[in-house]
């Protein structure tokens, strides 16, 4: 066997792509790409040549055409004016933001659309206007950026070997995943014997600092040598960079392969999940972080809601125990699992949160507030300070309550 079919290209980067591909994604090399055609973007399959991915130069991070492509066709009722607003908005310079503020506006208008005028003659029959900020004769609307209900309806294009260029220098990570035209995913490898680490102290690391605009998009960081991979938000240290060890169930044999990791936050149906779902900003004096759920938080939440679905189906209410060790952020998951409950499932829902020491209530409490999840001033106002206060906040109309379990 000839010694290149042992590079990182050959042992990692083509399986991965194949995977991809195998998840229903389109896959595209970007190592011959040409700049400045005004030609329909084009991904060809590997080995026929040169490639149009529309980008002018390599400084563009955001694949415009797809991304116009793809709001035109889940907003079919807007007019062309509006597909441009969304457009001008998702791309427009964040870089006086820090790197997490950024990416946290960003997943805001991912994940509650963006908000823009349409002159009232434009509205289609069925479509729901708010209060324009313009005045008469137009209507502010919420265009969709993505659709979460029906992830085949979304653009999904692995692209290899993505050149972007910085205010210094040119980085080129190996593979980007884009959904409808934003860079969502960005994976670094190396091949088998090389520590995972290595791909994030020297490269992602690096991307991060050299060509930021790539990272106001993303979603998740993939480290791998194959064997051994890794993924975490933008704001993990390494430290927070974690396994993926399970696929679909938590009966499964645990591996650590790239394979599992890819399936198991790759696929279409899994990644948009993670992102809508299990995807938090959390402030604090030292800064803001991105926290997105492991993999037990992920099963264990989505278990959770199903084994409370059908505990009310069957009447009896008896939801089941989530157990978790102490360290392996049990306060995170209650915020997965309310704030999906609330995004995803229609109903008057209350979230009664017990504990039996003052400490975790507080910092349960405390991780709810320091997430969004609650105000401060909601926060405060539906703690319980007695037995009374319980009873008064149980008979209320509150999102939360936050309880010491001797208050019963």
């Amino acid at each position: 066997m000839s010694s290149h079919a042992y590079t990182e290209e050959q042992l990692v980067e083509q399986p991965a792509i194949g995977l991809f591909a195998a998840l229903g994604w389109q896959t595209v090399s970007a190592m011959e790409e040409t700049f400045g055609l005004p030609s329909p973007p084009a991904p060809l399959p590997e080995g026929e040549g040169r490639v149009s991915l529309e980008r002018e130069t390599k400084g563009e991070v955001v694949l415009v055409a797809h991304l116009r492509l793809a709001l035109t066709r889940l907003n079919p009722s807007l007019p062309p004016d509006a597909i441009t607003a969304a457009v001008d908005e998702l791309t427009r310079d964040r870089s006086a933001m820090s790197l997490e503020a950024a990416n946290r506006e960003v997943y805001q208008l991912l994940k509650e659309g963006i908000a823009v005028s349409v002159p009232d003659r434009a509205l289609t029959p069925g479509l729901t206007p708010g209060p324009s900020p313009r005045g008469r004769g137009e209507q502010a609307v919420r265009l969709r950026v993505v659709d979460w209900e029906h992830p085949e309806n979304n653009d999904f294009l692995l692209v290899s070997q993505f050149s972007v260029t910085g205010t210094l220098y040119t980085c080129r990570p190996d593979l980007v995943g884009f959904v409808n035209g934003l860079p969502w995913v960005v994976i670094e490898l190396k091949k088998p014997g090389v520590p995972a680490r290595v791909a994030f102290d020297e490269n992602l690391t690096h991307y991060k600092q050299q060509i930021p605009a790539l990272f106001w998009f993303n979603a998740l960081l993939i480290a791998s040598n194959g064997t051994d991979s890794r993924v975490g938000s933008l704001t993990a240290d390494w430290d927070r960079f974690f396994e993926w060890k399970r696929i679909e169930r938590e009966d499964e044999p645990r591996r650590v392969s790239l394979e599992v990791m890819l399936r198991g936050v790759c696929d279409r149906v899994r990644l948009l999940d993670l992102v809508e779902n299990f995807t938090l900003f959390s402030e604090h004096k030292a800064g803001l972080v991105k926290i997105i759920g492991q993999n037990h938080q992920f099963l264990g939440v989505n278990n959770a809601i199903r084994s409370m679905l059908e505990a009310r189906k069957m009447g009896h209410g008896r939801g089941g125990v989530f157990w978790q060790t102490q360290g392996s952020g049990k306060s995170f998951s209650m915020v997965f699992f309310a704030q999906k409950v609330l995004r995803k499932l229609a109903g008057n829902w209350t979230f009664v949160v017990v504990t039996d020491r003052v400490e975790l209530d507080e910092q349960i409490a405390k991780t709810f507030k320091t997430t969004g999840a609650v105000s401060e001033a909601e926060g405060d106002e539906c703690h319980a300070a007695s037995g009374v206060h319980l009873r008064e906040l149980l008979r209320g109309n509150h999102r939360y309550v936050f309880t010491l379990i001797h208050k019963f």
